[in-house]
C-alpha cells in the first residue's frame, strides 16, 4: 500500500508509479491511496473482508489514520512527521485488533450464502501495530535468502551450481537476468545488502 499520495508532487508521484510497475512486475498488487480520498480507501475492503489482516510499516506513514477511514468512530490517536527528524513519531503503542464492520455489498452478497461461508465473509479484523523504524530478518539461513526475492528465486533455478550466491559464479543466471533488465537494481542491491548483513551477523538468530 502507498499511502498519502494526495502529498506527493508530480515527480515524487511519477517515481511511485515507477516503483510500483516494479512490484507489479513481480506478482505483487499494489495500491496508491489517500486517507482522505475515500474511494481509493474502498478499493481495499475486498481484500480485508473475511480476513484477520495485519497493518505495518515505518512510523508517520498513516496506518492509523487508514484505519480511521475503514472503521468511522474507532478514532486511533495519529500524529505528523517530525519536523526535527523528518521521521514519524509513535503514536500506537501497542498492536490492537479492531473489527471491521461488512460493507453493504458484502451483506448483500453474504445474505445467499450457507452460514459458515457468510461468517467468514462479513467483517473481519485489522490489526494496528506501532510504528517501525526499519526491518531486519529473523532466524534466516544466507542460503535461504534467495527465496524471499520472488524474481531472484525464480532465475536462480537455473544457474549452473546449486549453491550460487548470485554475485560472481560463472553461468549465474540471475546475473544474467540483471543485465538484461529483467531484475531490478535496485531490488538485487537490497539483496546484496541482506546477504553482506548476514555476513556480519548483523540479524538476530533465533535464540
Amino acid at each position: 500500500i502507498f499511502n498519502k499520495c494526495d502529498l506527493l508532487s508530480d515527480e515524487e508521484l511519477h517515481y511511485q508509479d515507477m516503483v510500483m510497475q516494479m512490484y507489479e512486475n513481480i506478482g505483487y498488487q499494489c495500491f496508491a491511496i489517500s486517507a482522505q480520498d475515500r474511494t481509493s480507501v474502498e478499493d481495499l475492503r475486498p481484500l480485508l473482508e473475511g480476513k484477520i489482516t495485519l497493518f505495518s510499516g515505518n512510523s508517520g506513514v498513516g496506518k492509523s489514520t487508514l484505519i480511521n477511514s475503514l472503521v468511522p468512530g474507532v478514532n486511533l490517536r495519529t500524529s505528523d512527521i517530525s519536523d526535527a527528524h523528518n521521521t514519524g513519531m509513535h503514536t500506537t503503542t501497542f498492536s490492537e485488533m479492531i473489527n471491521l464492520p461488512p460493507s453493504p455489498s458484502g451483506q448483500r452478497g453474504a445474505a445467499n450464502l450457507p452460514i459458515a461461508s457468510r461468517e467468514a465473509m462479513e467483517g473481519g479484523y485489522i490489526i494496528d501495530t506501532p510504528g517501525i523504524k526499519g526491518f531486519g530478518t529473523f532466524d534466516i539461513e544466507k542460503e535461504e535468502l534467495t527465496s524471499y526475492f520472488r524474481e531472484i528465486f525464480q532465475f536462480s533455478k537455473d544457474c549452473r551450481f546449486s549453491n550460487c550466491t548470485h554475485t560472481h559464479e560463472p553461468g549465474c543466471a540471475v546475473l544474467k537476468a540483471l543485465e538484461e533488465h529483467y531484475i531490478a537494481q535496485s531490488r538485487y542491491n537490497s539483496y546484496l545488502s541482506m546477504l553482506e548483513d548476514k555476513d556480519e551477523n548483523k540479524y538476530r538468530e533465533a535464540y
